[in-house]
């Protein structure tokens, strides 16, 4: 198989866990080369998710490393496959690529937990709020540039009309809920969409009240992807020069906690819908 120039963040996770398994195993990469009739470096490129692997050698090496969770096994084995090329590929070369692969970790999550203190859930943006948003972006955006993000973010929205749609949770600070990007009417139409989502069974969004003071974490965007098993969970957070992924038990647990306590401060979601809808009649 031909190598990647630029593997995605998947592409990338999936080396790194066939990393993770091999070192767990005690195993060296001459012995992976000998199992699968590779070179030592071939094996240090698929590590890296330079070179594709394929489903039956991610379970040759499963198998090898002894490796006992057929579940796990089984999500790396369909990682490894080719499947169709996703929506968000025809935005690739024309914006950054950690955008699609933002994209790309929101469909094939099972659950996805967020938490918000400034920017209102981007996959919940209204076309106005979410133009608005990267509006405000500097260096400044061209206008092309910008509705290119405005129409990937949208195409977003997609997971939650798929056959099995996206279970989403949302913490949103009330900071958020009272910032006006866009101005007044362009608020209130976001929160009044906040509003409408919230009623779809598979959203539930809560408020976090000012009231309630001191919260964990630096206050940056999160976002908490579970995987397929949670061994393949992921955490994507904000950062100025594009977003960050992390897999690391230590990460996940440290985030996992954050969102856990944002749940026993957050308002239920009957009142939180309540309080939006309060914020929005304020306008």
């Amino acid at each position: 198989m031909p190598s990647r120039a630029t593997p995605t963040e998947r592409q990338r996770r999936l080396g790194a866990e066939l990393r993770k398994m091999r070192i767990a195993a005690e195993a060296t990469t001459e012995y992976a080369a000998g199992l699968l009739g590779l070179d030592r470096t071939k094996i240090s490129n698929m590590e890296v998710g330079v070179r594709p692997v394929t489903p039956d050698r991610v379970r040759t090496l499963a198998c090898n490393y002894a490796c006992a969770d057929d579940s796990y096994v089984a999500a790396l084995a369909t990682m490894a496959e080719r499947s169709e090329r996703g929506w968000w590929e025809q935005y690739r070369g024309s914006l950054p690529a950690g955008l699609q692969d933002i994209a790309e970790l929101e469909w094939h999550a099972v659950r996805i937990r967020t938490a918000q203190t400034v920017h209102l859930p981007g996959l919940l943006h209204t076309d106005e709020y979410a133009r608005a948003v990267f509006g405000a972006v500097l260096p400044q955006l061209s206008r092309l540039e910008i509705e290119l993000r405005v129409a990937h973010r949208l195409e977003r929205q997609q997971v939650f009309d798929r056959e099995t749609p996206l279970e989403y949770v949302g913490y949103i600070h009330e900071a958020a809920l009272r910032m006006q990007f866009g101005g007044q009417e362009v608020t209130r139409e976001q929160l009044d969409h906040l509003c409408t989502m919230s009623e779809r069974d598979n959203i539930d969004l809560r408020v976090i009240p000012v009231e309630v003071g001191a919260f964990p974490g630096a206050g940056h965007a999160l976002l908490y992807a579970h995987g397929v098993v949670p061994q393949l969970d992921t955490v994507q957070l904000d950062s100025a020069h594009g977003p960050e992924f992390m897999h690391a038990e230590a990460q996940l647990t440290k985030y996992r906690a954050h969102l856990d306590w944002m749940e026993k401060a957050s308002l239920p979601s009957t009142e939180s819908r309540e309080f939006i809808h309060d914020i929005a009649r304020q306008l």
